[in-house]
This record gives structure tokens, C-alpha cells and sequence, in this order.
């Protein structure tokens, strides 16, 4: 038994990181401090003034742990590491405000490409931005690939081994085919580096060797090529204007802001690389009642740089932060070069700060009425939808579907809603295993036995890791079913549910003559909704989900059927040595004529094999 006056007492005064759990082994908080007597007691002590939301989380502590470390700055690298893993309910945690473009750069390849992603991870690649306009930054990438005649396929290549023919881009001269080996390592990655100068902020390199290419192809008297390199000028031109705020210090800076109410708070980040300003973006905290700025912008910090793929030199905040020598080593860490946290007062750098927190002011504004009218049509309407059913509550609703084109292929969906949002990680797809032909109903109930079985199975092995509290996606049940039809299949779910002795409420969406949603079929009979309201909204975009998701999965299944090459007939060839055979021949003609000697120099192709081959397409001569 856990006596927390009795494991207070046994504290240490040394530096480390607190951890306190609920009754059910939740982790509900994460901290860190210098003296772990003296903190982790104050949470206890009557006398402490305290939040409302720090109060609600004193209740709920059960019990804590905690790590005892060398020094303040240990404890804060660990504080972050476990916020990270557990995402405590009541650490300060922060919503971003959308995924935003970053360019990479695939140092990590031996030929390495340029495209746009919009997720970083630590890995041995280069990240530019975020930026704000998708459009830009493929305008933005496309640019540089035509410039210096980068690959864009994902063709693993090997110098000096050649692989296969080159694409189409090569015949337009917009790639060099290292795949072909038309270009060493070392001269394909000089190119790699002039395209990252221009990304790195220094526009005046690739305009000068644009120039050189339209000048020189000008003198051979190829007009084509020059007008290309003209276009692409201009195209570097444009690129470069967008870029309109400008520093006369080109430095990599990060300019934040931020503008906080009773309820909520944003931050706003400026992105400046080269003196250049590249993107910004904002963050939402959310549920910050009595939370200082202060206190927040020191949590935005050492939340968003744990994550964050780049450090820049200089971060410029609005007013001192709590621990800002300590954070400020710890990114010095990070970076290998020193970082500084700076606080304009005057000039330049202070109006830029200041521009930051209005916008952030702007957009807590904005973002109130947006969140005033998704609540409406999300959790709103699930409120709405729940009184219609006579149901106290429905956090998760999940909707099922058939597809199948005359019984051929049978497919279903499974969609999943969170308070009335789509949790598009959690749909799945089911192939009918035991159904032939066109019987809905008895693909429904395989469907709904392989889901909820699946879940059995999964809390099984869970409960077994004592992780109950991770639940995966078919471990967690729906609060309510919705089917995709009427009193038959609202019966097949019954009949499922009975089987497997669960009890949860079920009803059919129901379709018109015109295949739109007109209402629910409820135990036994048929409830009309008001079209108008937010409920009968969210039923009609969770059957069309439904509609949608099956419907996609049943397309592809017909595609993968009638793709199908006459090399899959020949006993020993799969899809690997059929792909080797189309990159080493031209066409099927080409494949056969061929000897069984030239078949048999086709990577991955074996002397049995190549025979195999030869004799197929001799065996009607």
C-alpha cells in the first residue's frame, strides 16, 4: 500500500524528475526539479497556492515515482523524453495548429533526392522549413530538380551498377540517370549541395549557373534549351520574391509570440533561415485556466524543440523565460553550437516579436469562433444524436458497410468516429473469407465476428502485458454501432452482438430510393430526423464514410484482378523476377526471343528459372 505522507518524507534534496500515477497506474503528470523534497511536497502543502487544473490533478494522485539525476539540465532532457512517451493528461501539451510542408533532402541515400514531406524524424536526412504553401514548395523543389538533374524515382542505386533504363525524365533532360551511371557519387552529390545552398538561403548561386546555362546553350544555337533555362530563371525569380520579409542579419532565428485568454492560448512561430523569412506556424495549447504566460511559453519551448528536426542560432521571445539558461544549454547541446534566447527591446528585432504576438492574438481570435462551430457539429451533435436514441452518452461510434459487384469480391469497411470526428487510424478493411456470391447479410456477420473476436483476442494479450490503459484500436468497443441499411442488418448485428454476449446499442442508417441518408432504424421501428440538424449531418457523413472507404477498397481489389501479365502463368516467376525480367527487356517480345543464356544474366534470375521461361514461350511452336 502506497502511504504518500510516509514516501514524501523519503524524498532526496537532489535534482531529478517526478512522475505521478492515478489509481489505475496512469501516468497523469510529469516534472521536473532541482529539489525533489521541496517540489514534489509543495503539491501537498495546503499553504501552496495552486491552479484549478493543478488542484483536479492532486486528487487524482495515487502514488509517484521518481528518477534522481546528476543535475538540472539531466533532469530537464529526461522531463521531456517522458512527457514524449506518456503525453500526460495534465502536463501542458500542444496541439498543432496543422501539418505543415517541409522539404527533405535524403542525405542518408548514396544518390539523394529532394521531395516534400510533412512529417520529420530523426534521421540522417535534412529538413527545410515548415512552410506555409504546399504549391510553393513543390514549385520549390521542381525548380531545383530541373536545375541540377536530381533523381525523383525511389530507385535504390549502387555506383557503378547500373539499374535498369532510364525513365522518361532523362529522354526531357530533367534528370542526369545515376541509374544508368551517367554520374559519379561525388558529382551527383555537388549537385545535391548547390540545390541545398539555394535552400540553405543563398539564391544568387543558382540564378548565376542558370545564366551560364542559357549563355552557353544560346552560343551552340540550341534555342530549346536556352527558352528552358530562361523559364527557369524566372520560375528561381518568383521563388525568391515570395520571400519578402527580410533581416539584415542572415541568421537562422526563430521569432515567437504569444497571446493567451482565461481558457486557451497560441503561440506563433516566424521561421527565419538566411535572413529570410520561410514559413510560420501556431500552436493551441487548450486548457490553460490560470496558467501565467510565462509559465506557458517556458512549457512551449522545451515541448516544441524536443520535437523539432532543426535548432536555430538565436530564438527571440517577447519576455524572459523560467530556466532559460538551462534550456538554452540544452539546445546548445542539441545544435553543437551555442544557442541563445534573446528578448528584444528595440529596433528590428523587437517589432518582429511584437508583429509575432499579434498575430498570435489574431489567430486565438479566429481559432474561438472556429472551435465554437466544430463543437456544434462534432461533439455537439453527438449530444443531439445520443438524445434522439435515448443514449447517455457516446463517445465512440463505429459504422459498417458491404461492397461487391455481383457478389464478386466481397469487401467491408469499418470506420470509427470520436466524438463526432473521423479517427482514420483506427478504419479497417475486411476481405470476405467465407462468403460466395451476393449475400450481404452473411458477409456483415463475418465482419462483425472477425472485429469484435479480434478485439477478444487483442485484450487478451494486453491484459496479459498488464497494458490495459494502451488499448489498441479493435480493442477499444464502440459505444454505438451504426449499420449501413435497415431491420436486416440491424438484426445481423443484434445476432453477432448475442453471440458474443456484448451488449451495445445498435441502429440502421437508412437510405431513400435516391441512396440518401433519410433516418435511423431504431428497435423495430424507423426514426425520422430533422434534415437540418447537426445529428442527421453527422449520420449522413458516417454512412457516406462508410460508403466511400468500402467502396475504395472493393476498386482496388477489381484493378489488382485484371492486372495481369502473361509472366504470371510461368510456373516460378513471382511479381520480384517478373519486375528484374520488365527492367532487363523492353517489351514481352523482347523476353520471348531471348536465349536462355541472356535470360539467365538477369539479376535474380537462376539458370532453372531462365529455362523455365524459355521453354514457356516455346511450348505451342
Amino acid at each position: 500500500m502506497f502511504n504518500i505522507d510516509e514516501e514524501l518524507s523519503k524524498l532526496p534534496h537532489k535534482p531529478g524528475v517526478y512522475i505521478m500515477h492515478d489509481e489505475k497506474d496512469n501516468v497523469i503528470y510529469v516534472g521536473k526539479a532541482v529539489n525533489l523534497y521541496n517540489r514534489v511536497r509543495s503539491y501537498f502543502r495546503a499553504s501552496t497556492k495552486k491552479t484549478l487544473k493543478i488542484q483536479r490533478m492532486v486528487s487524482l494522485i495515487h502514488h509517484f515515482e521518481y528518477i534522481v539525476v546528476d543535475s538540472e539540465l539531466e533532469a530537464l532532457v529526461l522531463e521531456n523524453n517522458l512527457i514524449k512517451e506518456y503525453s500526460p493528461k495534465y502536463n501542458t501539451l500542444l496541439k498543432d495548429s496543422k501539418t505543415y510542408p517541409y522539404i527533405k533532402v535524403s542525405l542518408n541515400e548514396d544518390y539523394p533526392r529532394i521531395f516534400m514531406v510533412r512529417k520529420t524524424y530523426k534521421d540522417k536526412a535534412k529538413y527545410y522549413g515548415p512552410f506555409t504553401s504546399a504549391q510553393a514548395v513543390n514549385e520549390t523543389i521542381s525548380l531545383l530538380n530541373a536545375t541540377y538533374g536530381l533523381k525523383t524515382c525511389n530507385k535504390v542505386i549502387e555506383e557503378g551498377k547500373p539499374n535498369g533504363r532510364p525513365c522518361l525524365n532523362f529522354h526531357m533532360k530533367r534528370c542526369i540517370a545515376p541509374c544508368r551511371g551517367c554520374v559519379s557519387k561525388e558529382e551527383y552529390r555537388n549537385r545535391v549541395e548547390l540545390a541545398m545552398d539555394f535552400l540553405n538561403g543563398n539564391d544568387k548561386t543558382i540564378v548565376r549557373d542558370l545564366k551560364a546555362k542559357m549563355e552557353e546553350a544560346s552560343e551552340r544555337l540550341d534555342f530549346e534549351d536556352a527558352i528552358k533555362y530562361r523559364e527557369l530563371m524566372e520560375s528561381a525569380a518568383r521563388i525568391v520574391e515570395r520571400q519578402k520579409i527580410t533581416d539584415t542579419d542572415e541568421g537562422d532565428r526563430d521569432i515567437i509570440g504569444i497571446a493567451a485568454d482565461e481558457t486557451d492560448a497560441v503561440v506563433q512561430v516566424f521561421f527565419m533561415r538566411g535572413g529570410k523569412m520561410i514559413g510560420r506556424e501556431h500552436h493551441h495549447f487548450g486548457e490553460t485556466e490560470g496558467a501565467k504566460k510565462k509559465e506557458l511559453l517556458t512549457e512551449f519551448v522545451k515541448r516544441y524543440y524536443t520535437g523539432t528536426p532543426f535548432v536555430p542560432r538565436e530564438i527571440m521571445l517577447p519576455f524572459e523565460i523560467d530556466e532559460a539558461d538551462v534550456i538554452a544549454e540544452w539546445l546548445s547541446g542539441i545544435k553543437g553550437v551555442k544557442v541563445r534566447l534573446l528578448t528584444p527591446k528595440v529596433g528590428t528585432k523587437e517589432r518582429l516579436v511584437e508583429l509575432a504576438c499579434k498575430n498570435a492574438e489574431t489567430v486565438l481570435s479566429k481559432d474561438k469562433e472556429r472551435l465554437i462551430i466544430e463543437e456544434k457539429t462534432t461533439k455537439g451533435a453527438m449530444a443531439e444524436l445520443c438524445g434522439i436514441l435515448d443514449l447517455p452518452d457516446a463517445h465512440r461510434v463505429e459504422a459498417f458497410d458491404i461492397s461487391n459487384t455481383n457478389g464478386f469480391e466481397n469487401v467491408g469497411s469499418m470506420v470509427v468516429f470520436e466524438d463526432g470526428k473521423p479517427v482514420k487510424g483506427d478504419y479497417r478493411k475486411f476481405k470476405i473469407r467465407s462468403v460466395e456470391g451476393p449475400d450481404d447479410y452473411a458477409c456483415m456477420h463475418e465482419v462483425l465476428s472477425r472485429r469484435f473476436l479480434h478485439g477478444f483476442s487483442e485484450r487478451e494479450q494486453l491484459s496479459a502485458e498488464n497494458m490495459e490503459h494502451t488499448y489498441g484500436s479493435f480493442a477499444r468497443f464502440p459505444d454505438l454501432l451504426l449499420m449501413d441499411g435497415g431491420k436486416g442488418q440491424v438484426n445481423i448485428a443484434k445476432q453477432v452482438l448475442s453471440e458474443l454476449k456484448l451488449d451495445i446499442p445498435v441502429c440502421g442508417m437508412v437510405k431513400d430510393d435516391n441512396h440518401n441518408t433519410r433516418g435511423l432504424y431504431v428497435e423495430g421501428e424507423e426514426i425520422s430526423i430533422k434534415r437540418t440538424s447537426e445529428a442527421f449531418k453527422l449520420i449522413t457523413r458516417i454512412q457516406d464514410e462508410a460508403h466511400r472507404f468500402a467502396i475504395e477498397y472493393h476498386k482496388s481489389l477489381r484493378s489488382k484482378q485484371q492486372v495481369h501479365s502473361v509472366l504470371d502463368d510461368i510456373p516460378g516467376i513471382g511479381p520480384a523476377r517478373r519486375k528484374a525480367l520488365m527492367r532487363s527487356f523492353d517489351s514481352i517480345s523482347e523476353i520471348k526471343e531471348a536465349s536462355v543464356e541472356r535470360l539467365s544474366a538477369v539479376d535474380g534470375i537462376t539458370r532453372e528459372q531462365a529455362e523455365r521461361v524459355y521453354a514457356f514461350f516455346r511450348t505451342d511452336m
